[in-house]
């Protein structure tokens, strides 16, 4: 974690006149909340999909497919009769997986990045959704690690 020299009160500074020396605070990261009540936006998401791919830049990677792990974080926008519990008002998680599991098996790409684009501009084609975040992790490429991209995109289409 980041530590910078901070004190109770605005701002960090240097504490070298303080009687204790420098008081280190931890830097948290932000991260927003996709779900917003008041801006009528709901949280849709796949967590820890599994799918094998052909990714990557090196000759092996084009003939061998490699495990990733995707997950898919969509900030929806309500529409009326939501609450009527019909299937035909929400974003379908299901067809989320389908979109994955369509671009996995569509050939190889060099790149997390395009992979995790492709499934973002995929989502984004829905009028009511109006974020798509996806995390693209290798699971099998650097045996004490995992890797991968997140990104994030906005919708410029009108809501319905």
């Amino acid at each position: 974690m980041t530590t910078r020299l901070a004190k109770p009160g605005p701002g960090p500074v240097d504490h070298t006149d303080h009687p204790s020396g420098p008081v280190l605070a931890p830097i948290k990261p932000v991260i927003p909340s996709i779900a917003n009540a008041s801006h009528r936006i709901r949280h849709v998401f796949v967590r820890d999909m599994i799918v094998s791919c052909l990714i990557g830049v090196y000759k092996h990677e084009h003939t061998a497919p490699q495990r990733v792990r995707v997950n898919v974080d969509l900030g929806v926008l309500e529409q009326p009769g939501t609450q009527h519990d019909d299937l035909a008002g929400v974003v379908c998680y299901e067809h989320i997986c389908h979109c994955v599991r369509s671009v996995a098996h569509d050939g190889h790409v060099n790149l997390v990045e395009t992979m995790a684009t492709r499934i973002a501009d995929i989502c984004l084609q829905d009028r009511r959704i109006r974020s798509a975040r996806v995390r693209i992790e290798k699971l099998d490429v650097i045996p004490d690690a995992i890797v991968g991209v997140e990104i994030e995109r906005l919708s410029h289409l009108l809501p319905p």
